[in-house]
C-alpha cells in the first residue's frame, strides 16, 4: 500500500512514520506539514491511503478531504476526539486520536489493507454490471427491524457510509439506510446499476449530465473514482 502522512506537527509525522515502517507492504510515497501541498501530491500520485490531520493552518483535514477529487482511504490522527462523527460521515476509514497506540494503529491500517484487498478483487464485477439475471422489479431492504419494499427503478443512487449503505430514492427526501455491503446489494440490482466510486453505486438512468470527474443526479454531483473510471466511461458510451 502506497500512503501520504499529511500533519503539521513533525513529532506526529516521525510517529506514523515509525509505526508504518514496523509494518510490512506499505510505503510512504510523501510526508507533508503543508496541507495544500499535500492537495498537489494526492492529485499526481497514485495513493492507496492517507493518514491526516484535522486541525492544521490554511486548511484542515476535514476540508482537505471535501476538496481532494478521488480521495483515497484515508485515516483520521487528531488530537480531537470532538470531530470523530464528522469524520466517519466522510467515510474515513478509521479515526485515531493522539496518542496513538500502536496496537490501535495496527487495528486500523489492517481494516484499511482488508478494503483495498477487496476493491482490487471485486473492482471488475462490481462496475460492470450487476447480473442479467437480476431482472426483478423490486427488492426487499431490511431497515429499522422491517424488510421494506423497494422498487429498483426508484432507486436514484446509492451511498456507503461505513458498514451501512444508504439508499436514495426518486422521493428527493426519501432514504433508507441498511446494514450491507455493495458486493451484496449489487448481486440483488439490475445491470443499469454501476459502482461508479468505492462509495456509491448509480442508477445509470437517472443520469443528468457527466462532468469531467462525475456523474450528476437531479443536482448531486457523484464522483468517479480513478479505479473505475475506465469502466464506468465504456458502460457509458463516452
Amino acid at each position: 500500500m502506497k500512503c501520504v502522512i499529511i500533519d503539521d506537527e513533525p513529532l506526529a509525522v516521525d510517529v506514523l512514520e515509525t509505526y508504518v515502517n514496523k509494518i510490512g507492504g506499505m510505503e510512504i510515497v510523501a510526508k507533508c506539514n503543508n496541507p495544500l501541498e499535500a492537495i498537489t501530491i494526492l492529485n499526481k500520485h497514485q495513493v492507496d491511503l492517507v493518514f491526516l490531520d484535522i486541525e492544521m493552518p490554511n486548511l484542515t483535514g476535514l476540508d482537505l478531504v471535501k476538496t481532494v477529487e478521488n480521495i483515497p482511504q484515508f485515516i483520521f490522527t487528531t488530537a480531537y476526539p470532538q470531530h470523530a462523527l464528522e469524520g466517519f460521515e466522510l467515510n474515513a476509514t478509521d479515526y485515531l486520536v493522539k496518542p496513538i497506540p500502536f496496537k490501535r494503529f495496527l487495528k486500523a491500517v489492517s481494516r484499511a489493507k482488508e478494503q483495498c484487498e477487496l476493491l482490487k478483487q471485486s473492482v471488475e464485477p462490481q462496475v460492470h454490471i450487476s447480473s442479467e439475471e437480476n431482472n426483478n422489479d423490486f427488492i426487499f431492504v431490511k431497515s429499522e427491524y422491517e424488510n421494506i419494499k423497494v422498487n429498483v427503478q426508484d432507486i436514484e443512487y446509492i451511498e456507503g457510509l461505513k458498514d451501512y449503505i444508504k439508499i436514495h430514492l426518486k422521493d428527493q427526501v426519501k432514504t433508507l439506510l441498511t446494514l450491507s455491503s455493495f458486493k451484496a446489494i449489487l448481486e440483488k440490482l439490475p445491470s443499469n446499476f454501476i459502482r461508479t466510486h468505492r462509495s456509491y453505486i448509480i442508477n445509470i438512468d437517472c443520469i443528468r449530465a457527466l462532468q469531467k470527474s462525475k456523474v450528476v443526479i437531479r443536482d448531486i454531483r457523484i464522483p468517479i473514482g480513478e479505479t473505475y473510471k475506465e469502466v464506468v466511461l465504456k458502460r457509458l458510451g463516452v
